[in-house]
């Protein structure tokens, strides 16, 4: 709370300054969108839905408010109400960032900001931006959207030109703290096991990422890395202890080559970490992991209204014992129809092997390996 509070005074307040001047001096903009999904799984209940029966909870309404007092400062804040299943069903704050742009080659944002990490992770809470209904979950997990998407602290970016022959280098870095919420996907398998974690985890939190647009045109690469260090309060009926995730770390490689109608792109993601529970009395009880996650995309453009759209995504933890839970691999199919510039539908259908991400043992008395899942989604912007 005291945190949420400190990146809302910052907004009051710098918009509170630039009051002094007229609306359109402020260049006052107002955005955001609703959208509702539906459901259905041949097998097993995805995200605490009772998809298994055909599932209409999963609904998000977004609003966003961004004013610029002056050509290099803009002041903006994101709120979101999310439903999906037995989660959510609250407001919460994606972002409240004052961002100041020195020039191309430098500019800095402070507050609760989004954080630079991966291809995807900055734009991933922009439903109408996105051709597919779910981003590939083994790098984006939708249950841990807003975790992962921003964090408090601030970012440093900038463009610098490598001339015609070379291209040009984007660059960012950040720090400060990640809060992963109570809530969280990560934590479904401690909650199944009764362990709850009332506030969440967190802790210090930094990376960056380097983007390099080549010379061939709609070519870009990246590499990017994200560092953390996160502990908390856990229960367990009447004892009380900690989580600690020390040494969290993850490095991405990814490319996208875009021209014309025709998009395709990839990321690799290595996911390394150790957390453990400390009871007072008892020993630790240490978890490691080292998930290997990748997925490949490529989509269409039928026509202005319609695109079309395939990835494979793919999850496998070394570490883990070896059964279902061990892995994940998704193919999904997808198409988006566009009826005008603000109404949009999305249809994906999902075939799914292996249950490491979305699906819990409390959802499901007999997990099936292997489900189907299919999803739609309509959407309106403005």
């Amino acid at each position: 709370m005291k945190r949420l509070l400190i990146a809302g005074m910052m907004v009051i307040l710098g918009s509170a300054a630039a009051l002094a001047q007229s609306i359109d001096d402020l260049n006052l903009q107002v955005h955001g969108y609703a959208t509702q999904g539906f459901i259905y799984s041949t097998h097993d209940n995805w995200n605490t839905t009772n998809s298994s029966d055909g599932s209409a909870a999963w609904t998000e309404a977004v609003v966003n408010l961004s004013v610029q007092p002056e050509s290099k400062l803009h002041i903006g804040v994101q709120a979101r109400y999310s439903l999906l299943g037995d989660n959510g069903n609250m407001i919460a704050l994606d972002w409240a960032q004052a961002d100041y742009k020195v020039n191309e080659f430098f500019g800095f944002r402070v507050g609760k900001v989004k954080s630079p990490s991966g291809m995807l992770n900055e734009t991933q809470d922009i439903d109408p931006g996105q051709l597919w209904v779910l981003l590939p979950q083994s790098i984006y997990p939708l249950a841990s959207r807003n975790s992962i998407l921003s964090h408090y602290g601030g970012v440093i970016y900038g463009k610098v030109s490598l001339g015609e022959k070379f291209g040009k280098i984007e660059y960012r870095g950040y720090g400060g703290e990640r809060v992963l919420a109570s809530d969280d996907g990560y934590f479904q398998s401690y909650r199944d096991q009764g362990v709850t974690l009332p506030n969440g985890i967190h802790g210090p939190v930094f990376g960056g990422t380097i983007r390099w647009n080549t010379p061939i045109q709609g070519l870009m690469v990246g590499v990017s890395e994200d560092s953390e260090n996160l502990s908390g309060e856990v229960v367990f009926g009447p004892m009380q202890g900690m989580m600690t995730m020390p040494r969290l770390f993850q490095p991405y490689f990814f490319g996208k080559f875009e021209r014309k109608k025709v998009m395709v792109a990839g990321e690799y993601n290595r996911l390394a970490l150790s957390p453990s529970l400390q009871f007072p009395g008892l020993p630790a009880s240490l978890t490691l992991a080292d998930q290997r996650n990748f997925y490949a995309m490529a989509s269409y453009r039928v026509s202005d209204k319609l695109t079309g759209g395939l990835y494979y995504s793919s999850q496998n933890d070394l570490q883990a014992t070896f059964d279902s839970d061990r892995y994940q691999k998704d193919w999904a199919l997808t198409a988006r129809y566009d009826f005008n510039s603000f109404l949009y539908a999305k249809a994906e259908q999902h075939w799914i092997d292996g249950t490491g991400i979305g699906f819990s043992a409390s959802d499901n008395s007999n997990m099936q390996p292997n489900t189907r899942m299919t999803l739609l989604k309509l959407g309106v912007s403005f």
